[in-house]
């Protein structure tokens, strides 16, 4: 039988990386963040709904610009919905048909950044949130070609407080304390799953 972990956290937290500790032993992983880059790409599948909601954010080719696509949502909850409305229903095609192709593993990973805010976690059989002090955090995210403090306020402004998250996960890792003891955790909860 096959265990469908749901990894996520908030900005900053170190979600990327803890994805990456997972594929690196072997898990299928499922990177809702690139499946977005690629909806967003020339001929991504995205383009055309979007262009009906910022136009300015699609290109001739039908890529969308993420920095002119963030810059025509953030602030405006209603075109921040259509988008999601656009974008969510695509990125759980995607995980649907990585679950198909992964069918036969032990454990697979679904990296979502906004699991709980999607309503994602009801696919999931536990759920892994990474976490860390918020000194960490700022200090990460700042650190971040494009990213300003503005940007970084309306992102978390957006996503579920990460006191919030912890309380309802699985499981929790605190990234903060570095690559060595979060990679040790992972073997513990792998050693735990497949057990």
């Amino acid at each position: 039988m096959q265990t469908v972990l749901g990894l996520t956290g908030s900005i900053g937290m170190g979600k990327s990386a803890t994805a990456a500790m997972f594929a690196k032993r072997g898990v299928p992983v499922h990177d809702s963040d690139a499946a977005v880059h690629a909806l967003y790409g020339p001929g991504g599948g995205a383009g055309p709904a979007i262009a009906a909601i910022a136009p300015d954010a699609v290109g001739v080719d039908g890529a969308v610009d993420r920095k002119a696509l963030r810059a025509a949502v953030l602030g405006d909850p209603a075109r921040m919905a259509a988008l999601e409305a656009i974008v969510h229903p695509l990125v759980q095609a995607e995980s649907r048909a990585f679950l198909a192709r992964h069918a036969d593993a032990p454990l697979v990973v679904l990296d979502i950044p906004l699991l709980y805010e999607s309503g994602a976690e009801r696919r999931c059989d536990a759920v892994l949130v990474v976490t860390a002090d918020p000194e960490v955090q700022r200090a990460r995210v700042l650190a971040r070609p494009d990213m300003t403090e503005a940007v970084f306020s309306a992102i978390l402004a957006k996503q579920m407080p990460d006191a919030e998250k912890r309380a309802r996960a699985d499981i929790v890792i605190d990234t903060g304390h570095g690559f060595d003891r979060t990679e040790r955790e992972v073997d513990a909860i792998l050693e735990r799953l497949r057990g």
